[in-house]
C-alpha cells in the first residue's frame, strides 16, 4: 500500500490581470512566511490555466505534518494571512480553498515515469508544470460539487453580486468600467444578458400547472364524467354557465347562426353587442394586402394571408400566441444592434466604436430583465402573503418610471454630455425604442403566423 502523508492545504487565487505582477511579488513573500509556521513542511506556488473568464490563476500548496497541525493553522494564523491579502488586493481576486491528501507518493514526488495525460510532460508534483492539469484524477464529494456550483451565489464578494448590485442601482457603471479596462471583476456582458433574460422568461411565463399538469389535482368544482353518469349529464353545468354568460344584458346579445343555414367555410359570422348596431366580422376572405409595402405585398399574397388567418383563428389564436411568445427572446436580441446603431448616430463625435454602443445597450437590456424579474417576484410575493394590491401597483408604477430614468442617467454617465443635450438624445432614443419594438414585434407576429 502507498504511504499516506499529511494533508495538503491548497489555495487557488483567481487574480485581476492588472495586478498580477504585484500579486506574484506578494505571493512569494507569503510562501516564505508560511514556511516559518510550525507544522508546515513544504510550501510552493505555481501558475495554473487561466480561469474561464480570462483571469490568471495562482495555486499555492502547503504540506502539513498532520491533521492537528492543519487545524491549529486554520484556527489561528490563517485569519491573519487572509486579512493581509484582503487589505492589499480587496475586490481584485477570488479565492478557493480545499484540503487534499497525497497518495502514491515516493519521497514527496510522484512515481517516476508518470507523464501528464494532457500534454505529455514528465510530472514532478501533483500538477503538471507545463499546462497546470492535475497529475492524478481524484473523486470529489457531493458537497464539493455543490460548493463549486453555488459558491459564487452565497459569497458576498463574488462576481455575481459585484455585477448585479451596480447593474441595478448605478446606471452606466458597468459599461464605463468595462470600457476603461476594469472587466475581470464583473460577469461578461453578454453572459449577464443571456442569464437574466432566461431567468425573466422563466419567472414571468413559466406556469408549473400548465407544463406539469399531471402532477396537480383537478381544480375544485371541475365537472367530471363518471362511468355510470348518463351521456351529456356531466356537461350540463358547464353549458348552463355559458348560457348564463350569453344571456347577460351587460355583455350584449350573441346572434348564433340559424339552424337551417349552417356556417360554411369562409362565410362570416357576426357578434352583435347590446346596442344592436356594432357588428364585428371575422372573414379571412376579406383580408386586403394592398396597403402593404410592395416588397411585402409580393410575399403576402391573398392566398397566403387567408391560410395564415385560418390557422390563427382555428384555435382562437392560442397556438399563434404561444409561437409568438417563443420568438420574443430572439426578437429582443435583434433589437440590440438596432438601438446601438441609433446611439452611433446620436453620438457621431464620441469617437466610440459601434461595439461600444452595443455594450451599452446590452447592459441596459440586462438591467431591464433584472428589474422586471424582481418586480414579478415581488408582485407574486405580495399576492401570496395577502398584502393589499396597492403595494404591488405602487412598485409597478415605480419600476415603470425608474426604467427610463435609468436610461437617461446611464447615458449621462457613459457619454458625459450636458443635461440638455443628453435629454434631447434621450427622447430621440425613446422614440427609436418605441418604433423598433413595434417593428420587431410586428415581424415576429408575422413569422409566428407563418410557422404555426
Amino acid at each position: 500500500m502507498p504511504d499516506r502523508f499529511g494533508p495538503v492545504y491548497e489555495v487557488t487565487h483567481i487574480v485581476d490581470r492588472e495586478i498580477i505582477a504585484e500579486f506574484d511579488t506578494w505571493l512569494g513573500q507569503h510562501i516564505e512566511e508560511m514556511l516559518s509556521i510550525p507544522g508546515i513542511s513544504r510550501a510552493a506556488s505555481f501558475s495554473a490555466d487561466d480561469h474561464e473568464d480570462g483571469r490568471p490563476s495562482r495555486v499555492s500548496q502547503y504540506h502539513f505534518d498532520s491533521d492537528a497541525d492543519l487545524e491549529n493553522y486554520l484556527g489561528g494564523p490563517a485569519r491573519q494571512m487572509r486579512q493581509s491579502a484582503d487589505e492589499l488586493f480587496a475586490g481584485q481576486f477570488d479565492v478557493h480553498r480545499r484540503v487534499l491528501y497525497e497518495n502514491d507518493v515516493i519521497d514527496g514526488t510522484l512515481k517516476p515515469g508518470e507523464v501528464c495525460l494532457n500534454c505529455g510532460t514528465t510530472l514532478s508534483g501533483q500538477y503538471c508544470g507545463n499546462c497546470g492539469q492535475r497529475a492524478t484524477s481524484r473523486l470529489i464529494s457531493i458537497w464539493q460539487l455543490l460548493r463549486e456550483a453555488f459558491g459564487d451565489l452565497f459569497e458576498i464578494d463574488s462576481r455575481i453580486w459585484r455585477t448585479l448590485i451596480p447593474l441595478t442601482v448605478r446606471p452606466g457603471k458597468l459599461t464605463r468600467d468595462y470600457l476603461e479596462g476594469r472587466r475581470a471583476r464583473f460577469m461578461p456582458p453578454f453572459r449577464t444578458y443571456l442569464v437574466l433574460s432566461i431567468i425573466f422568461f422563466l419567472v414571468a411565463f413559466f406556469d408549473p400547472k400548465e407544463e406539469f399538469g399531471i402532477l396537480f389535482g383537478p381544480e375544485p368544482g371541475t365537472a367530471e364524467l363518471s362511468e355510470d353518469a348518463p351521456p351529456g349529464e356531466g356537461a350540463t353545468s358547464a353549458n348552463q354557465s355559458q348560457d348564463d354568460i350569453l344571456d347577460d344584458p351587460a355583455l350584449g346579445e350573441f346572434a348564433p347562426a340559424e339552424p337551417d343555414s349552417p356556417i360554411e367555410d369562409g362565410e362570416e359570422f357576426n357578434i352583435t353587442f347590446g346596442d344592436g348596431e356594432t357588428t364585428t366580422t371575422d372573414n379571412c376572405d376579406e383580408i386586403d394586402a394592398e396597403d402593404l409595402p410592395p416588397w411585402l405585398a409580393a410575399r403576402l399574397t391573398p392566398a397566403r394571408l387567408k391560410v395564415m388567418c385560418e390557422r390563427v383563428v382555428a384555435d382562437d389564436g392560442r397556438a399563434w400566441g404561444s409561437k409568438l411568445l417563443d420568438n420574443v427572446p430572439a426578437a429582443l436580441i435583434a433589437l440590440l444592434p438596432l438601438m446601438a446603431l441609433v446611439l452611433k448616430i446620436l453620438y457621431p463625435l464620441s469617437k466610440r466604436y459601434y461595439v461600444e454602443h452595443v455594450l451599452f445597450v446590452v447592459h441596459y437590456h440586462a438591467f431591464i430583465f433584472l428589474i422586471l424579474t424582481l418586480q414579478v417576484m415581488f408582485s407574486r410575493l405580495t399576492s401570496f402573503v395577502g398584502l393589499p394590491d396597492g403595494i404591488a401597483t405602487t412598485t409597478m408604477v415605480a419600476v415603470s418610471v425608474y426604467i427610463p430614468v435609468y436610461l437617461y442617467k446611464a447615458m449621462r454617465h457613459v457619454y458625459e454630455q450636458r443635461r440638455l443635450m443628453t435629454g434631447a438624445k434621450f427622447l430621440i432614443l425613446l422614440v427609436a425604442y418605441f418604433a423598433g419594438m413595434l417593428g420587431i414585434l410586428g415581424a415576429t407576429a408575422l413569422i409566428a403566423a407563418f410557422t404555426i
